[in-house]
Parts: C-alpha cells; structure tokens; sequence
C-alpha cells in the first residue's frame, strides 16, 4: 500500500532538482533569511547584537514582550502596573542608537521594577490598598540609574505585599499576594492550590517572596529588579527557575524604595543568566556613592562598574567550596528543643549530590563539612536557630524575649522615615495611620490576612525600645556574621558556602552578605498536607546558591558564571 505513496514522494523530488537546475547560479546560492529574533529566553548581550546587525530594535522588543503580557498574564498575574509610554521610550532609544549613541549594555532592553520602588510615572503601590494608584514625588536613585543607562522600565511586578511584613501568625499571609494585585501564579504550575484549607486562589506552586520572578522567567521582559530583606530575591529566583543576586548590604541605594528595616534591605537583579544578573547589578549599583543613602559606602564597584569582566568559565578551578552540612544539608539537634530540626528531603538531598560533584567536576576543592559555628553551638544563648526573628502575635511585647526585634523595630522606625520623605502626597502619615485605615477597608480587601506583623512593629517605641534594639542587632551580627558566615569561611579559607535553594537566605540577610543563587533542577511538589489524589503537580524548580564574605560579588558571580557553563540546567517554563 506504501507504493504509491513512495512513488509520489520521487516524482516531487525529481521535479524539485530539475526546477533547482534551471534557476540562474545567483538565485541558487542565496542564504536563507535569518530566522526573526525573538525576545524569549533571549539573554541581554543577544538582544544588543540583534540591535546592532540591524535584525531588531528596542520597538520591537518592548512589542513582544507587551503582546506576550497580554498573551499570559491573565494566567500569570505578574504585572502591577504597565508602562503606558514603554513604546515611546524604546522609539526615543532606537533614534539615539541610529544618531551613534549607545548608553551601555541596557539600552533599549525592557526591564521591570518590584512595586516597592519609587517611580514618578507608574503607580508605586507596594501592593497596599491605601497606596493604590500612588506615585510618590522622587524617582528611587535605582531608577534613575536604570533610566540614565538606557533601559525601558517596562513594568512594576506584583509582590507581596510591603515585603511581607504585613501578615505572619495566625494567618500568614501567602507569597506573591498583595491586596492590590492578588496573587501571582508560578508559571512552572500555574493553577490555584486546590486543597480545602488553601483554597483561596493562591498558586499551588509556590512563587517564593516577596519579589516576583514570574515574568522573567516567562520572558515578559529581559530581567527585573527585586528587593530582599530576608529571603525576597533569593526565593523567588529559586522558585522560577532564575539567577538571584542578593548585594552586601549597600552596594545597591535603597533610596526610594519602600523598606522594613535599613538593617538588612537591600535591592538586587533577578535574571535568566548569570550574564544577564551581572550587567544588570552594574548599572544599578552605579559608579559612586548614593549621598541618599550612606551604606552606598560599603563596597567599591568593580573597574568600570562592569562584573561581566571577571566572569570566566574555569573560575571553579581551584576554589574552595564549604557545605555547611549542620542544619542546611542533615538534621541537627538545636539545644532546647525535643526534636531535631533543619536538613533536606530524599529528592533535595540528590539535587544537591549531583551540584556538588559537578562543582568537583569543574575543579572545585569540596570542603565538607564546613558547618557555621553558631548553628552548630551547644549553648542556646549562642546558637543562631534559637535566635530567630519576632514575629506574628507570638512576637509581640511581653512574648519577645527570645527573639530578635530588628524587624518589628526597624519597620516603625523606617517606615515612618521614608512616609516623611513623600511629604504632602503620602496617603498616610504614619504606620499607625495605615493599621487604622486597613481596618477601616477591611471590607474593601485591604487585610485579608490580617496585619499582625504590623501591629507587632506599631507597639515598639523608636525611643524608648531603641536599647533593645541595639542590644539584639548586635546579637544578630554576632551569631549570624562574627561566628557565623564569617567564621566558616575564614576557619576553612573559603571562597564560598554553597547552600540548597534559598536557605541560607535568612543567616546571610543578618550579615549583610552577599548572595548568588543559579538554576539547577527540580523536585516534587509534594506540600503538607498532601495534594488530592490525582492531582498531576508539576516539579518545582530547585537551584544552588553560593554566599561570600561582604562585597565578594565579583568573585561569587564568576564562581556562579563557572557553575552555569558547566551545567546549564535552567529550563524555561512550559508556556503554550
């Protein structure tokens, strides 16, 4: 039966070849046409050169990334906000390149801004229904930054909302969701959780918070900026498969940028390639001090704010690698409680297997165990798991005895700073104004969880309760820096500590650390309590991070560079 149809195949063959031969040689030697430049998965340098050949132009990458918005966001919920004048930007950027001027690397390429960060043309909500529709009076000296480089801030993404210090106990309020907003769904699984206890319309994969990786990782736009306390950039990258850089406390100007506590805020580049993270930390970081912001004096830039420079593919060769095994890798027993705590599971314990050898694989020297002191110490009072941050209605005054009060004080104290700084047009005056006019929306949607975590930072008293404060900051430096990351890395002579996923965001966040975390795998999806049978949940992204001394980011980037050339697992959402 096959014969006719093979017959066919060679008459059709046989016709081609002699059409070929009749055309003149010029028409036979042409090349095919390039295939059109798309903005998915395409990294920043790509989309520079495909703007310099002349193969696209920043109209039409802002025109893709604005039709894949409106293609999927209604499935994604990742945009707050979107520039209504991106268009026109990108069109102003295409006629400088045109007349020979090239502002750097981001020129022309579509950036997006987490909702915390000031700027004067988009709303700056922070996902608060009192700041809904707001736009404060200063752009964020990041902004500025980003704009002066060339970029076109496309978007402001949705977020947790005020970085989740809104809602902890006894309702926590869930990543990704704000009352502005909603919630943000994973694009690895984008469907709600369907479980009866959760069943509010939150994503059954978890997004991480309070930064949003959703649209990067969806190729809305090149890369994002997020902001990280403890954990916001770190988590989320984790959770959609991205490159997180979490800067040494003042690297990057938190001036403009709605805060928690200036103790530990810190802005950072979330991306689809360490590249990409790296370009972006340079221009955000800038080439000098933010006289807005007096940490700014931190850490030097590298030699013409470019981190790309060290990148290399061999900068494993000769590392020294410490696996803080305590805790992070295997259970322990934390003095005071019954029962041991920390390690991972069967399915993260392979994931991290297979990074580390191929760590060794690269020429790393694997230094195992490289345990943290303080998470390892006998004495309760110097142990870095017992000390933990108050929160929720357990960490209010009179039940915070054990806990360190640097968020809830740093909330009150900050919070009511940067209120002053918007002036006549700040919504609300105080925080104490905003707890009064979220119970007074209550209806409306504006504390859907609660606001325990707010009211825990209004009782403080920025004067009275300021000593406690020192005395428990000081604590958080100690165990979490002094004998923590710091004496791990020095006792071994390590470049750097490789922890699974984001967990060793919150001790690095105490510091001031500096962290980068790269896509590598993938585990179950398995919650508690479990799925409904028959329920099909997709793998949840997993990646490793590496966390250095203070402003080591130049040296943990290219160890970052190094391991992503040498794996290059991250794989891109299954959009249809």
């Amino acid at each position: 039966m096959r014969a006719p149809v093979i017959a066919l195949a060679t008459t059709v063959v046989l016709a081609a070849t002699v059409l070929a031969q009749r055309q003149p040689p010029a028409a036979r030697r042409q090349p095919a046409p390039p295939p059109a430049f798309t903005v998915v998965e395409a990294t920043i340098p790509a989309m520079q050169q495909a703007m310099r050949d002349g193969r696209t132009t920043s109209r039409a990458l802002v025109t893709e990334s604005l039709t894949r918005i409106a293609t999927y966001d209604r499935l994604l919920r990742a945009v707050m906000t979107v520039n209504p004048h991106a268009l026109a930007e990108a069109d102003r950027l295409d006629r400088e390149r045109a007349d020979g001027r090239v502002r750097g690397p981001l020129h022309g390429i579509p950036i997006a801004l987490k909702d915390n960060i000031h700027t004067t043309d988009l709303p700056t909500t922070g996902g608060a229904l009192a700041f809904a529709g707001y736009r404060p009076p200063y752009d964020a000296t990041l902004t500025t930054r980003l704009r002066e480089a060339g970029a076109v801030i496309i978007a402001k993404t949705v977020m947790t909302e005020l970085a989740n210090w809104v809602a902890g106990s006894p309702m926590p309020m869930p990543a990704n969701y704000s009352a502005v907003g909603g919630y943000g769904m994973n694009p690895y699984d984008p469907r709600p959780d369907p479980r009866e206890a959760t069943f509010d319309g939150r994503p059954v994969m978890n997004t991480g918070g309070s930064s949003s990786g959703i649209g990067t990782a969806a190729s809305f736009w090149a890369a994002n900026v997020g902001t990280e306390t403890s954990g916001s950039i770190l988590s989320p990258s984790n959770q959609n498969m991205l490159v997180g850089v979490k800067p040494t406390v003042g690297r990057i100007s938190r001036y403009g940028i709605i805060p928690i506590t200036a103790d530990q805020d810190t802005a950072g580049p979330m991306a689809r390639t360490v590249t990409d993270a790296a370009l972006l930390l340079g221009v955000l970081e800038g080439s000098s001090p933010d006289p807005n912001d007096a940490a700014t004096t931190a850490c030097q830039p590298p030699a013409g704010g470019d981190y790309t420079t060290g990148l290399s593919a061999t900068a494993l060769k000769g590392a020294r690698i410490g696996i803080p095994r305590a805790y992070y890798y295997d259970e322990v027993t934390i003095p005071g409680r019954e029962r041991p705590a920390g390690g991972l599971n069967a399915s993260q314990r392979a994931v991290m297997t297979d990074a580390i050898a191929a760590l060794a694989a690269a020429g790393a020297t694997i230094v195992d165990p490289a345990d943290i002191p303080s998470v390892i110490e006998t004495d309760p009072s110097r142990n870095a798991v017992v000390w933990g941050v108050c929160g929720g209605v357990e960490g209010a005054k009179g039940r915070d005895a054990n806990c360190s009060v640097v968020f809830k004080y740093g909330m009150k104290r900050d919070f009511n700073a940067w209120l002053a700084t918007l002036g006549p047009t700040a919504p609300v005056k105080t925080l104490t104004a905003l707890r009064l006019y979220n119970l007074e929306h209550a209806r409306a949607g504006a504390m859907k969880y609660g606001q325990s975590l707010l009211d825990i930072s209004d009782e403080m008293d920025v004067a009275a309760d300021k000593a406690r404060y020192e005395v428990d900051r000081a604590k958080d430096l100690a165990l979490n820096a002094t004998n923590g990351i710091d004496a791990a890395i020095a006792r071994h002579t390590l470049d750097a500590l490789l922890f699974p996923g984001g967990s060793g965001a919150g001790i690095a966040a105490k510091g001031g650390h500096p962290t980068v975390i790269v896509p590598f795998g993938t585990v179950p999806n398995a919650p508690t309590p479990p799925l409904p049978a028959g329920f099909d949940a997709q793998p949840a992204p997993y990646g490793v991070s590496f966390t250095g001394v203070r402003c080591s980011e130049p040296r943990l980037l290219a160890l970052a560079y190094a391991f992503e050339q040498a794996t290059k697992r991250r794989m891109p959402p299954p959009l249809k």
